[in-house]
């Protein structure tokens, strides 16, 4: 009986390194999306919203570059995604919360962008954002 039950488990094993291999992702496991995906746009320009916040600039920035966005489908939606925060010539004072009118900074001493991670957890039926990890470096 001992040996079946192990001959069951190596089977099953072998099995889900071989999806794991061959490009299959395991259920709850991250998995690459499109820079496109609506629910990844709504997280990095929150993400953007939260970094103006937190900055003391004058100017606002927002997202330039998405480098990495994976999903993961655990008690809710975890996105987690690398990107590039810029330096807009929109200033805080004008109190424009809309970044699609804001553009970027020219090539010069204002430009400035930063190398964002971030990973931030949907619980849709709670109606809660958590932000678990967010940081930036020049």
């Amino acid at each position: 009986m001992m040996g079946v039950k192990r001959l069951l488990l190596v089977s099953l094993l072998g099995v889900l390194a071989a999806s794991t291999v061959a490009g299959g992702s395991m259920p709850g496991s991250p998995s690459n999306i499109s820079r496109d995906d609506p629910g990844l746009q709504r997280v990095v320009l929150g993400a953007a919203y939260s970094f103006n916040n937190q900055s003391n600039d004058a100017f606002l920035f927002k997202p330039s570059n998405v480098i990495r966005a994976q999903r993961q489908v655990v008690k809710g939606v975890r996105y987690i995604v690398d990107l590039e925060i810029s330096r807009t010539v929109c200033r805080k004072r004008d109190n424009n919360n809309d970044l699609s009118h804001c553009d970027l900074q020219p090539k010069g001493r204002l430009q400035q962008t930063f190398q964002c991670h971030f990973e931030v957890w949907l619980i849709p039926w709670q109606n809660q954002t958590k932000t678990q990890v967010f940081f930036c470096k020049p």
